[in-house]
């Protein structure tokens, strides 16, 4: 009889074993409703190092090396744990592996600024699907990327991930970004939801802003992607929001993101753990990374008392098993670890062809033959800035710098001044390694190298020898740190007597000089532009940087990009200059006891508003280096009369023709900025609300370009009625080379005014 029971008790465990559901993408409410507590609980975590939980193992396993996090696996229920890669510059993944000969590189693309220069949302997408690829290949299933908070100030230690001062250019180059990427079947996490715009106390940093600005310039960016692309997820910022850390804002997380925007997929935290998890998960962040048994205790304890809604804690749960049946880890896909490096080197390399921007060329200096002896000047010649540093460093397999891509195109250099480059940052270099105090500015890489002194004799020696000089200038930042105003954003007293020195020199033998800027960020250029006679923004352009920079002065390719933010004339001419940490001291705070909250570290008061960037500079009438959307070509383009026409609803419908009047190919950016009344609002003089680019126009050839803006587009924030507002009225459109240009306009009558509802998110900051 007792063998009978075992037998029969035996039965029954398989029985039930084999009952137990397992994850499909038709089942999760059975899945969902077969989970214990614990295991709920874990799946809202990251797999951290694993842990021991209520009986239970909850293991990390490294999918992918190098990856940022996993989530937890939970086998018996068929749950996969899933891979999570930095990007935004391409997939950051570990290049060696114990016991294994192999290199796993990554493609090095141009960093988000260079990517929004181009104006161009194919494009974007185009490069992207490869980048896509080698999420799927390398056996991932989603890329943090990309980043795209708001350029607010010049400083921002970020700011070369992020794409645009302006929220509509920053949304259709972001849409276009996670398009392509998950096209290949994986997924993009949109960051960093939001407001995060300094890195200087980047976790604990409170900004103040109020709602208007908050909804028209720090959230309609990610507004656009969302319901133009739905990511898969969306990452949480560090830092607080009115007093309330972002990860824990209900408003933002539920009300606007999900209410509002339609958001179907999954929200995680950064990489940090706050104390207010539970408070996070009732908010609506699905996912807390990089995870620990600490935060799934915390988690299951709220539950048991009462503090956390179980129902809540399911809407996550479900919100993850829904994410999970969509990745490739989930669908067993037999991944290579062999992308095809080289195909996306070149998708790499015309995307950074097609982003540079000319900023100045007298006299028609630019295109060069190629066949030139140059002088190149400038150690970032040789050291040169593929990207920023950070989690959006990539592991690639090599930089080709402007030394190489100028000969690769084959241009003659100078021996004297490239020997001297090359053995300056090699000196630099071993110095730094050998005294490291002081040589890390940035989180996960090391600071940019100090220009060498060049005497004006030996540059004098250089002029008999070459047909021209060409001085690189370069910049980094990245990730945990803010940039500074001398050295940084102003050159450096030896970078300004670089350019003096090497102008004079060649203007008197009557030989001409190119700057180029191998930089992530704006700079100041009012004081030396008129030096050189021409000047190329090359910014960090990624691993085929070199042959890119030779592409564009050679005129291989046209340059078409145009500038996605403002180049002031003094750093304190722009808006934020007084409300950003440019350099502080905890005087009078103790180590021990309370500390007085500093200004721009502990808090940062958005004074400014909506009147960030060129919205600022145009109304104000404030003159600049260069201006929002300002680039040049090799070519002309002529713009036709345009025409707009709104419909009974007030949607408008816009056309213009544009007419290459030169003598080569190339493409042209048309921006389209409005001038709206101001229906009870104050409003900027114009903004910028729709854009597109131009095929490649042959000399005399045409292409007729149509907008199509609907009232909600033109809408702005109301805070005291809480709704989004579109005045009838008269409106203007200019149709723009650059946020200055108001040469080519039309008119027309908006005859319906429109309003839109939004939740009660944020309606108590006015």
């Amino acid at each position: 009889m007792r063998k009978t029971f075992l037998i029969a008790g035996a039965l029954l465990c398989a029985f039930q074993l084999s009952a137990q559901p397992k994850l499909s993408a038709d089942n999760v409410d059975e899945v969902l409703k077969a989970m214990t507590l614990e295991e709920k609980a874990a799946l809202c975590v990251g797999a951290g190092r694993g842990y021991q939980l209520g009986g239970l193992t909850f293991s990390s396993t490294v999918l992918v090396p190098g990856a940022a996090g996993t989530t937890l696996a939970i086998p018996r229920l068929g749950i996969p744990a899933t891979a999570l890669p930095d990007g935004p510059a391409g997939v950051r993944i570990n290049p060696t592996r114990e016991g294994d000969s192999r290199t796993y590189y990554a493609t090095g693309f141009p960093v988000g600024t260079a990517l929004a220069s181009s104006w161009d949302t194919e494009l974007v997408e185009n490069m992207t699907k490869a980048m896509g690829n080698e999420v799927l290949e390398y056996g991932a299933d989603v890329l943090l990327a990309p980043a795209m908070n708001i350029h607010r100030n010049p400083l921002c230690g970020r700011n070369f991930e992020y794409f645009s001062e302006d929220p509509v250019l920053s949304g259709k180059i972001s849409a276009a970004y996670v398009r392509g990427v998950q096209s290949n079947g994986v997924g993009t996490s949109v960051k960093h939801f939001a407001v995060n715009n300094q890195e200087t106390n980047r976790m604990e940093n409170d900004a103040q802003v109020d709602t208007r600005a908050l909804r028209e310039i720090y959230l309609k960016g990610f507004e656009i992607t969302v319901k133009e692309s739905q990511p898969w997820t969306i990452m949480s910022s560090y830092n607080k929001l009115n007093g309330e850390y972002t990860q824990q804002s209900h408003d933002l997380l539920t009300k606007i993101l999900r209410d509002e925007w339609g958001f179907e997929g999954i929200v995680m935290t950064d990489w940090g753990s706050k104390e207010g998890t539970v408070k996070a998960v009732a908010a609506g962040n699905d996912l807390m990374m990089p995870g620990n048994a600490t935060e799934t205790q915390r988690i299951v304890d709220a539950v048991k008392s009462g503090e956390l809604s179980e129902a809540d804690l399911d809407r996550n749960v479900r919100n993850m098993l829904n994410y999970i049946v969509k990745t490739p880890r989930f669908k067993g896909y037999k991944y290579s670890d062999a992308p095809d490096l080289k195909a996306h080197a070149k998708a790499a390399r015309a995307a950074a062809t097609e982003s540079m921007v000319l900023l100045k060329n007298d006299d028609n200096v630019l295109p060069l033959k190629g066949t030139e002896t140059v002088a190149m000047f400038g150690i970032s010649s040789v050291d040169f800035v593929a990207g920023g540093t950070g989690s959006g460093n990539v592991n690639k397999a090599y930089v080709v710098n402007m030394v190489q891509g100028l000969e690769n195109a084959g241009f003659t250099l100078v021996e004297d001044i490239k020997e001297f480059n090359q053995k300056y940052v090699d000196f630099q270099k071993v110095n730094m390694s050998a005294n490291p105090a002081g040589g890390t500015s940035v989180l996960l890489g090391s600071a940019k190298l100090p220009e060498a002194p060049i005497s004006r004799t030996f540059i004098n020696a250089q002029v008999d020898k070459s047909d021209l000089a060409i001085v690189v200038i370069g910049r980094n930042s990245g990730e945990g740190g803010d940039r500074k105003v001398d050295g940084d954003f102003n050159l450096t007293e030896t970078e300004r007597q670089l350019i003096s020195d090497v102008t004079a020199a060649y203007h008197l033998a009557g030989k001409k000089v190119v700057v180029v800027l191998n930089i992530g960020g704006a700079i100041e250029t009012n004081s030396w532009k008129e030096d050189p006679d021409a000047i190329l923004l090359a910014w960090q352009p990624g691993q085929e940087g070199g042959d890119a920079v030779a592409d564009v002065l050679t005129g291989k390719v046209n340059p078409s990009g145009k500038l996605p933010m403002t180049f002031p004339i003094d750093y304190m001419d722009h808006p934020s200059s007084m409300n950003f940490p440019t350099g502080y001291e905890r005087s009078g705070n103790s180590w021990w006891g309370p500390k007085e909250p500093v200004k721009n570290v502990d808090f940062t008061d958005y004074a400014e508003s909506i009147w960030v960037g060129y919205r600022w500079f145009t109304t104000e009438g404030k003159n600049v280096s260069y201006p929002f959307g300002y680039g040049l070509s090799y070519t002309t383009f002529e713009y036709s009369k345009p025409s707009v026409k709104a419909d009974k609803d007030g949607n408008l419908t816009a056309t213009v023709t544009v007419t290459n009047t030169g003598s080569v190919a190339g493409k042209e950016v048309v921006e389209v900025y409005v001038a709206a009344p101001a229906g009870g609002l104050e409003k900027p003089a114009r903004e910028l609300k729709a854009f597109d680019k131009t095929d490649l126009l042959q000399p005399g050839a045409s292409q007729t370009l149509t907008f199509k803006i609907t009232p909600y587009e033109l809408a702005s924030f109301n805070i005291d009625a809480n709704q989004w507002e579109t005045a009838s009225g008269n409106y203007t459109l200019y149709f723009s080379k650059n946020a200055n240009d108001t040469a080519t306009s039309a008119s027309v009558n908006v005859r319906k005014a429109s309003t839109f509802a939004v939740t009660d998110a944020f309606a108590h900051i006015k």
